[in-house]
């Protein structure tokens, strides 16, 4: 999503823009796929109608664990949409500005030289460029890792299902997160009626169940009646879950060496926020904007950290609290007496832009 929504916004400006893209036809990916205020505001501005391509609103969060549920209502309108169809949508928006979009090939090396960057592909092709945006989602390019995140001992999984009716009515407008020993999953209804489960799980946890996907399926919905209810009765929609490891969470990118860093390349979110998606969109069409108005990748990835690591900070020592006792206990508790915390926590974990921060303000409100 970041990538082509900055190639969306340079090739409209007339820059000439080439965007890679590894996969040579539309994939799933392991995301919860929740669209915030934030996120649905750069979609509109780059003229991406979710409504027209099936999202689902949300208006609701809920929280269960073993204590039970806890509800209420989100300080901001969002809605669900699969990676699958946003992420085409965004491409095809890309080519139709201007932007070439190579599909089915990936980077192997991305070097700085005195003219700009290189990129060598799969096929050995290389490919000039003057700028490079690095948008590679949990994937590093050789040569350029991140550091681990503070943490990084998750492993996340995604499956689609198809809920029994009741279930599904049930859903309807909702999206929870589910608590369990080790971890926590969310679940939330995307377009066709199908819902989205996914979730984390720590390492030392999954081995200890013998690294299988059956064995956390049954484990999660032993420790949490909430999820287990919900998917008495489901089919499992692919083949495998999908997955993803390790994860960096609480990674900010301090600095640049002149590289565009954009999406999970420039900072990774503890999932439960919902605010993977916004902060991808977000860098992509504030790197374009300051690409365009002649700024450097330098003091872009240091305002891009000033927005978001006061944020990401305060999701890490929830995230952290949520897969370790006694603090998920704790947190659990609050909840129950006091539902409204899920709405700070919503309104305090988005991305601090001026705007947004006026919204968190006034969302916080009617919570205090």
């Amino acid at each position: 999503m970041a990538g082509s929504a900055a190639a969306v916004l340079l090739a409209r400006a007339g820059c000439k823009t080439l965007l890679i893209e590894k996969e040579s036809k539309p994939q799933h990916k392991v995301c919860g796929e929740f669209l915030s205020h934030e996120a649905l505001s750069h979609l509109r501005g780059l003229g991406v109608d979710v409504a027209a391509l099936g999202a689902v609103p949300i208006t609701a969060v809920r929280l269960a664990g073993r204590l039970g549920v806890s509800e209420t209502p989100l300080p901001f309108a969002a809605m669900s949409l699969t990676r699958r169809t946003l992420d085409e949508e965004l491409m095809r928006l890309a080519e139709g500005a201007g932007a070439c979009v190579q599909r089915g090939s990936s980077v192997q090396s991305l070097v700085r030289d005195a003219q700009g960057w290189q990129a060598t592909l799969a096929d050995a092709s290389p490919n000039a460029a003057s700028a490079a945006f690095l948008a590679t989602g949990k994937h590093d390019v050789h040569g350029l890792p991140r550091p681990a995140g503070v943490q990084s001992n998750l492993i996340a999984f995604k499956m689609y299902w198809q809920l029994t009716p009741a279930q599904t009515k049930e859903l309807v407008g909702h999206v929870e997160l589910n608590l369990y020993r080790g971890g926590y999953a969310g679940l939330q209804p995307v377009e066709g009626g199908v819902a989205n489960l996914c979730c984390l799980i720590r390492r030392s946890d999954f081995q200890r169940m013998g690294g299988r996907w059956e064995s956390l399926l049954q484990a999660m919905q032993n420790d949490c009646s909430h999820l287990k209810s919900r998917l008495h009765g489901a089919e499992p929609l692919l083949a495998r879950p999908l997955a993803v490891s390790p994860i960096p969470y609480g990674f900010v990118r301090p600095y640049s060496d002149g590289l565009w860093a954009l999406g999970d390349q420039a900072a990774v979110i503890p999932s439960f926020t919902g605010d993977g998606m916004s902060i991808a969109l977000h860098s992509g069409v504030m790197a374009a904007e300051m690409y365009l108005r002649g700024d450097t990748a330098e003091a872009f990835q240091q305002r891009l950290h000033e927005q978001l690591a006061p944020q990401v900070a305060l999701a890490m020592r929830l995230s952290q609290g949520l897969v370790a006792e006694p603090q998920r206990t704790l947190m659990e508790t609050v909840a129950r007496l006091w539902p409204g915390v899920l709405r700070v926590v919503a309104s305090r974990t988005r991305v601090s832009t001026h705007e947004n921060r006026v919204a968190m303000d006034a969302a916080s409100v009617g919570i205090y």
